[in-house]
């Protein structure tokens, strides 16, 4: 019941619910805030609920309290009884244990809560079982509550235990489960002879090995615990005889070490220990584990059957093996004091048989048709021997006889076929392993043998070596190669196998020279990497590949540009002469200043011979200037040559060599057009030099020269 201190019962407050199974399972009175559940609760599905609670105004429907949050826990009741999840249980435990032993401990689980009265409180019990077991009531733990309990006796138990709770009181539910108790066995018991003597009877024909009876010691026990020993005592006949122990029966078998005789001796007689192999030392005080009989043998006067040499013949033959041929022998010989002769024939069954024949003396077989593997492979038939003085006693011994595959195909090389060798490899150096197939259904242990050809043999560059386990390998005599010298190597190695006939065949190996670095890693095997410096990186052959590069644009251009100043370069004959206007970027001294200028420099060294014309340039028509007359008192330019001619013969500093100068025109062409007069193709008439005194200071000079030649012109009309 919720109840709010504001609610003063005149219905102004509404309760409302919210939370865990809030209208579900629960529901509240909105007037009076009474809690109701609506349906059955179950404290193992859900065992509380929480819920909240709030009180509303119920005009304003604003809270008039915050909201309040509380917990309906469910109360247990017991209605869950103790269930065994694990049962049935198996469990055993070893007989003769004592009284308390451990078996086995049970579990039952109960849903009920277990912290509110005794609902979930368990109590074990046994309903069936009893004396034999017991249980402990508040663990569960089953022990052995008998002494000595014997397997031999009984083995199987079955026991009921019951599970309660309320503490095992009245009104408390119950449940139960089974438990199936097996008693293991311990070797409590020893083995016991059924009797002192036993009496054998062998006859004199039994073969050596073979068994001539059985004798038998009882152990109840159980397992290994029942695993018996046999061992002859040492005494009359113990040397002939040998005795074991047959694992599935427990039995000890008698067998023949020696042939008997029974013209010699008629009757042996010694004794046969039993014994356990696995002792228990809990029970030594029993008595000794271990029993004694007495074993008599007779001997049996036999007129035996001829006896072969082995119990099964087993024979090959190859398919093509021509008809008639012997492929083996069987023997069989009569061990009688009388010693007959024997008579061998084929007991024939099928048509198979025909395919062979014995000879009834020798015993010898030998193919009577031809044989084809891939029809039958193998062959199985009885030979049959007789005595020739009693033919009714007779011996049959089996043949099998293996058809074996005829050797048509020689072995081959695996792949692959091609291999390579280091320039730097050393002699005694193996550079390929190399395995054979055969195309033949080859026998197991199949061998092939590897060597060199007779052709290959005498040369120093390679070897085969045969390691013998059906692989070879290919190594190096020489200490290095070289690819400049020899770049492939063809090795024939001839492969032979161990199959019938042998067979053989010789592989070409091509055996490439590569470049190698000094670990053996291959660098390069192709061809153009031989020319390659050794030894270089890959940067330093790149960085050489672009200087090489580099020189060749050098050279280009340097080409282009002497061809390009070839073209611009004016070719004259030694009657065109120019005048060469030597520039300076720097000022000079005035007229006066005769030293600042090398008249040498007016030197032409380039002036070519008479009326050689350029090659550069397609020619023209020839156009000769138009000579002008010589003008006999130009004493100006007279005087200008006499006077450097002068300077240069007292200058002290000239070389001791003459200096020529020579004057000569600029060319037809020029942009600037000519500077001088000397040579011109128009006459002084058409000449105008005055604009010569516009040029400044420095050409003063020749304007006062050129300008009284004008004044002095006759032909001049003023």
């Amino acid at each position: 019941k919720l109840h709010s201190d504001l609610d003063k019962g005149v219905g102004t407050v509404k309760y409302t619910l919210s939370g865990d199974g809030a209208g579900t399972v629960f529901t509240i009175d909105e007037t009076t805030g009474d809690i109701h559940a609506i349906r059955s609760l179950d404290r193992e599905e859900k065992p509380f609920y929480t819920l909240r609670a709030q009180a509303v105004d119920v005009d304003t429907k604003k809270p008039l309290e915050p909201e309040s949050e509380f917990i309906i826990k469910v109360q247990d009741i017991n209605d869950n009884e103790p269930k065994f999840l694990d049962g049935p249980y198996v469990a055993s435990v070893p007989e003769m244990s004592p009284v308390g032993a451990y078996v086995l401990q049970v579990k039952a689980t109960d849903a009920d809560d277990p912290t509110y009265g005794n609902s979930a409180r368990v109590v074990y019990s046994i309903l069936q079982g009893q004396p034999y077991f017991s249980i402990d009531p508040k663990t569960g733990v089953i022990r052995t509550a008998l002494p000595n309990m014997d397997r031999e006796v009984k083995e199987q138990y079955q026991v009921l235990i019951q599970a309660k709770d309320m503490g095992g009181q009245l009104g408390g539910l119950a449940g139960t489960t089974t438990v199936n108790i097996t008693l293991t066995d311990v070797n409590d018991n020893p083995p016991r002879f059924p009797k002192s003597i036993f009496h054998l009877k062998v006859p004199e024909s039994s073969h050596v090995g073979s068994a001539i009876g059985r004798i038998r010691a009882v152990d109840p026990d159980f397992g290994k615990n029942a695993e018996i020993e046999y061992n002859i005592v040492p005494g009359d006949g113990g040397n002939l005889f040998d005795i074991t122990t047959d694992e599935n029966t427990q039995e000890g078998v008698i067998k023949l070490k020696k042939p008997l005789d029974f013209e010699t001796k008629k009757a042996y007689t010694f004794k046969v220990e039993a014994s356990n192999l696995h002792l228990d030392h809990r029970f030594h005080s029993v008595g000794p584990f271990k029993d004694t009989a007495t074993v008599k043998i007779n001997v049996l006067d036999m007129d035996e059957p001829p006896v072969f040499s082995k119990p099964v013949y087993t024979m090959e033959v190859y398919e093509d093996t021509p008809v008639g041929t012997i492929i083996g022998a069987v023997t069989a010989q009569d061990l009688d004091a009388g010693s007959s002769s024997v008579r061998y024939f084929i007991d024939w069954k099928n048509d198979v048989d025909s395919y062979f024949t014995i000879d009834a003396t020798e015993g010898t077989i030998a193919t009577n048709e031809l044989l084809d593997r891939e029809s039958t492979a193998q062959y199985n038939f009885s030979i049959i021997a007789s005595k020739v003085s009693n033919p009714l006693l007779t011996s049959k011994v089996n043949v099998i006889i293996n058809v074996l595959d005829v050797n048509e195909f020689p072995p081959e090389i695996s792949v692959p076929y091609e291999t390579s060798v280091c320039e730097n490899a050393k002699p005694g150096q193996v550079i390929q392993t190399v395995t054979a197939t055969d195309k033949d259904l080859s026998p197991a242990g199949q061998r092939f043998s590897f060597r060199l050809s007779a052709e290959a043999s005498n040369k120093p560059n390679f070897t085969v070596h045969d390691y013998r386990n059906n692989t070879a390998g290919i190594e190096t005599r020489r200490n290095g190669y070289s690819r400049r010298q020899q770049e492939l190597y063809f090795l024939p190695v001839v492969i032979e196998d161990s199959s019938y006939p042998v067979q053989s065949s010789t592989n070409t190996m091509t055996i490439r020279v590569c470049r190698c670095d000094s670990d053996g890693t291959i660098l390069s095997c192709n061809v153009e990497a031989i020319f390659l410096p050794v030894g270089l990186s890959t940067g330093a052959l790149i960085a050489i590949l672009l200087c090489i590069v580099i020189l060749l644009v050098i050279v280009v251009l340097y080409v282009a540009l002497r061809r390009q100043k070839k073209k611009d370069t004016l070719m004259t004959s030694k009657e065109d002469i120019r005048d060469n206007v030597i520039h300076y970027d720097d000022e000079g001294g005035g007229e006066e200043d005769t030293q600042a200028f090398d008249i040498g420099a007016l030197r032409n060294p380039k002036a070519i011979e008479d009326n050689k014309m350029r090659r550069d340039i397609k020619p023209d028509t020839l156009r000769f200037p138009r000579q002008r007359p010589a003008v006999e008192d130009n004493t100006d330019i007279r005087d200008f040559i006499n006077q450097r001619l002068q300077e240069n013969d007292v200058d002290p500093t000239a070389p001791p060599y003459d200096s020529l100068a020579t004057y000569a025109y600029e060319g037809n062409g020029s942009v600037a057009e000519s500077l001088s007069s000397i040579d011109s193709v128009t006459t002084e008439a058409d000449q105008d030099y005055d604009y010569l005194s516009d040029w400044g200071p420095r050409f003063k000079i020749l304007a006062d020269m050129f300008g009284e030649e004008e004044s002095y012109n006759p032909d001049k009309v003023t």
